[in-house]
């Protein structure tokens, strides 16, 4: 199996890397790369993000034909891809940090700051925080209710279609934290970086 890590200049990857290689072992082949060849023979995507809804955006759209190939992965071939936090993000039609942007528009949806009650709740939302898993997901496979995971945000996805949320967590509001839909999956905490938690749901990742 070949599963392949999206990069796409959009900050600082290694942690998401690691964790994969850590739970892939020898198993599976973890590849690092943006070629579109590659990413198209793959079996599975993982399209990380750091920074801004907007840079990330931007980042992806300057590696000609990569929107693409990921469109034409996940939306027309619909195989599995997983996108963490800004990765899961792009996922909207649009975005309003920074500047108004236009996302991949695979579910439909847009991405706003997060509502922290005129400075009750700081901004960026950083650390551990519980997840409350309102839909079975294949990514939750043996991950209990409540589980606590790594987060670093400050804007939230929120789409159109509830039935897409597979949990949320309580941050002000309840701020969607992760979606199933077919063969797309996001999460907005880090996995790579929720210790033995987060590593199991990388493997379930690897092994649908």
């Amino acid at each position: 199996m070949k599963v392949t890590i999206v990069d796409y200049n959009s900050g600082n990857i290694s942690s998401v890397i690691n964790s994969f290689k850590e739970v892939a072992k020898d198993k599976v082949n973890i590849e690092v790369t943006a070629d579109l060849n590659k990413i198209n023979s793959s079996d599975k995507v993982v399209l990380p993000g750091q920074g801004s809804f907007k840079s990330c955006v931007d980042a992806l759209n300057k590696i000609n034909g990569l929107t693409e190939a990921l469109s034409e992965f996940a939306i027309n071939n619909k195989k599995p891809l997983l996108g963490i936090c800004v990765g899961l993000q792009m996922f909207a039609d649009i975005g309003y940090e920074e500047t108004e942007t236009k996302g991949l528009g695979w579910i439909s949806g847009k991405v706003s700051k997060v509502d922290n009650q005129n400075g009750k709740y700081k901004l960026p939302h950083i650390g551990w925080n519980q997840i409350n898993i309102v839909k079975q997901s294949k990514i939750f496979e043996n991950i209990e209710n409540n589980s606590h995971m790594y987060f670093v945000h400050s804007y939230e996805f929120i789409p159109e279609d509830k039935n897409v949320i597979s949990a949320t967590t309580d941050y002000s509001t309840n701020i969607v934290c992760s979606v199933e839909k077919e063969n797309i999956f996001g999460t907005q905490f880090h996995p790579e970086k929720s210790d033995k938690l987060g590593l199991k749901i990388i493997d379930n990742f690897i092994n649908i």
